[in-house]
């Protein structure tokens, strides 16, 4: 029996000139939501269509037909709300850090205690709040997050800052943690974190639920895929 996976397109890494070169995450997004060809559409949020163009490329080729369900809940989901942007960067900071490769600990503690730090400020809360999902994020390498809560002991970030410098380098290292964690299922856990970021924005948005995929939509610019017959 065929399943929904038998007519999911090919995506490809990077970005394509045009619909017959192939097509990528955001720019099939950008197809569906009736927007010019792009991997940048105006529909989804930048730092949400950053994370899913990290996730588009560095997932293998087998299991990236796998991300195209997802394709249509990105679309118009933005905000101008520096909460996103933090958010966004923490929730894939915390998933990283436990499983990331040593030599990236570092940044990724420090970008939890950096994220943690901004939304103190942003929300007025007391200085030093973590969340419970954090915590056991830095718990999870207690020596690494020692020396991160030194290094940004006195840091002061503005939240203008952060969402043009901070937090796209928190996604970059983040997914790149995973893909290179010496984990069974990397890809399934870059799906997972995702889907998860999608459904934190859909809430913070207060938004319908994610319309239903159709794969007939994107039928005239991708060829079905033979993944998934069962």
């Amino acid at each position: 029996m065929t399943d929904t996976y038998d007519m999911l397109p090919m995506l490809g890494r990077g970005k394509h000139r045009n619909p017959k070169k192939g097509a990528c995450f955001m720019e099939l997004a950008s197809y569906l939501a009736g927007e010019r060809w792009s991997d940048h559409p105006r529909c989804t949020h930048p730092l949400l269509a950053m994370l899913a163009r990290a996730v588009n490329d560095l997932t293998v080729d087998p299991e990236r037909p796998k991300l195209a369900p997802l394709i249509p809940s990105v679309i118009g989901l933005t905000s101008d709300d520096p909460h996103w942007d933090v958010r966004i960067s923490l929730r894939a900071a915390v998933a990283a850090l436990p499983i990331a490769p040593a030599d990236r600990q570092q940044t990724l503690a420090v970008a939890i205690i950096g994220a943690e730090k901004m939304l103190d400020v942003l929300d007025d809360r007391p200085a030093g709040t973590l969340s419970a999902e954090s915590a056991d994020a830095l718990a999870s390498c207690p020596r690494t997050a020692r020396w991160a809560q030194r290094f940004c002991e006195g840091a002061r970030l503005r939240p203008s800052r952060f969402v043009r410098d901070a937090a796209p380098s928190i996604i970059s290292a983040a997914v790149q943690g995973i893909a290179e964690a010496c984990v069974p299922d990397p890809d399934e856990r870059l799906r997972a974190l995702l889907a998860a970021t999608i459904d934190d924005c859909r809430a913070w948005d207060d938004a319908e639920p994610a319309p239903a995929l159709d794969p007939e939509s994107w039928a005239p610019v991708v060829r079905p895929s033979a993944v998934g017959t069962r």
